[in-house]
């Protein structure tokens, strides 16, 4: 296997993404793109599980980890728009997608847009409805204070906690909590508060764009999950007509960094039931 680090010129400025390369020949590719404030690593165990079969590709986000910073908002067409524009740089005419709480968004607006692209789409703790008053509140709120205290991390990260993990994690998972708050504190306030600001006031409702989905796609919810609660990702399986929704008990925003073996065991089973 052959890993390596490269930039990919986009239209939201420069990606840096995690390139894994099995050894055997013509492998299928796995792209995954995570949430707001958090970078690759996410994906790690994902990354480590599926490298000796697919080609993995993780992805710092716009404006996140060793990505170019964001100096304006953007929409999700560009975001799926940039994705692409990584598929093509490494020379991948297709992928199974996964993607986390913005990720889950961007995979689904990607596989809706280029679906000779997509093999699979894995969506984990996403939505298709534009945002709520109450959420758009607590997320101006989060970004006036972190744009007031600037180095002052404290206010910003205990709303991450609040907004990422649930009790089970917090409580029994300090390894997974430790990340959170790292990756959390390392982003740059401005940049972070133009991705914020796309994602959750400016975010579009696709519910109708979703429904016009016909790859198969795996929706993953997360029971503690109090961004997305579960009555949200069946809203969002519902509006795919390809979509089948697995709840993981114990496990809240961030899945894949929760319980890591649990949802590579439900994506290896998906796969081969649908790929």
């Amino acid at each position: 296997m052959t890993e390596r680090q490269e930039y990919v010129e986009t239209v939201l400025g420069e990606l840096a993404v995690w390139v894994r390369r099995p050894d055997s020949p013509n492998p299928t590719a796995m792209v995954m793109w995570p949430s707001l404030l958090m970078d690759h690593t996410l994906w790690s165990a994902q990354a480590e599980h599926f490298a000796d079969r697919f080609t993995t590709v993780t992805i710092d986000p716009p404006g996140h980890g060793r990505s170019s910073p964001l100096t304006r908002t953007f929409s999700f067409v560009e975001c799926a728009t940039a994705l692409r524009q990584v598929l093509d740089a490494l020379d991948l005419p297709k992928a199974h997608v996964l993607g986390n709480s913005w990720g889950a968004m961007i995979g689904g607006t990607f596989t809706a847009l280029h679906p000779d692209r997509v093999g699979c789409a894995v969506l984990m703790n996403g939505t298709a409805s534009p945002a709520p008053l109450r959420q758009r509140l607590e997320y101006g709120a989060l970004l006036a204070a972190a744009r007031v205290l600037r180095g002052i991390r404290p206010p910003l990260t205990r709303s991450v906690l609040k907004a990422f993990l649930g009790p089970t994690s917090l409580h029994e998972r300090p390894d997974v909590v430790r990340h959170v708050l790292d990756v959390a504190q390392a982003n740059n306030v401005r940049s972070a508060s133009y991705a914020i600001r796309s994602v959750v006031p400016l975010r579009p409702d696709q519910t109708e764009l979703f429904a016009t989905i016909r790859t198969p796609v795996l929706v993953i919810a997360g029971r503690e999950d109090a961004t997305f609660p579960v009555p949200e990702l069946e809203r969002m399986a519902a509006a795919i007509p390809t979509a089948e929704l697995q709840i993981i008990e114990g496990a809240a925003h961030l899945v894949a960094l929760e319980v890591p073996d649990q949802v590579n065991k439900i994506i290896d089973d998906f796969l081969v039931e649908r790929a």
